[in-house]
């Protein structure tokens, strides 16, 4: 009668390594292109540096059909910063289908994950490189 009540234990997904994390990311989950959305996606490979000091990436987002290619960067107050093979969250800031691809979404890369997926709550934390001044939504 006492257990009634107790949630159970989910046991953690751990994958062997980024690349297979990504891959269970694309066939298992609904990674819908919402606004405030962290979508899993893997770091392909790095570019340049911006003005203001942002770094800029290549990133395979997770979807089906192997997901999409698409720049996008650490904010300029960031203090850590991925490597091409990391598996990242990229959330959403804007999204708008009727742009043409390239120009219809836009975001940062929010996390570092560990390739351990954990059902009911999310990838786990391994980094954060959002910055300490943005500031979290509040929803009531």
């Amino acid at each position: 009668m006492f257990g009634l009540f107790r949630k159970t234990e989910t046991k953690p997904l751990v994958f062997p390594d980024n690349q297979a994390a990504y891959d269970y990311a694309c066939l298992h989950l609904e990674n819908s292109i919402l606004l405030e959305a962290v979508i899993p996606a893997i770091v392909v490979e790095q570019g340049k540096t911006g003005s203001e000091g942002e770094r800029y990436f290549l990133l395979q987002l997770a979807g089906k059909n192997g997901g999409r290619q698409l720049w996008a960067c650490t904010l300029k107050e960031a203090t850590d910063y991925p490597a091409a093979g990391d598996l990242v969250g990229f959330r959403v800031v804007r999204y708008d289908p009727g742009l043409a691809e390239g120009l219809d979404l836009l975001g940062f890369i929010a996390f570092g994950f560990e390739p351990v997926f954990v059902p009911g709550k999310g990838w786990r934390i391994a980094r954060n490189y959002t910055p300490r001044n943005i500031r979290q939504t509040v929803r009531w």
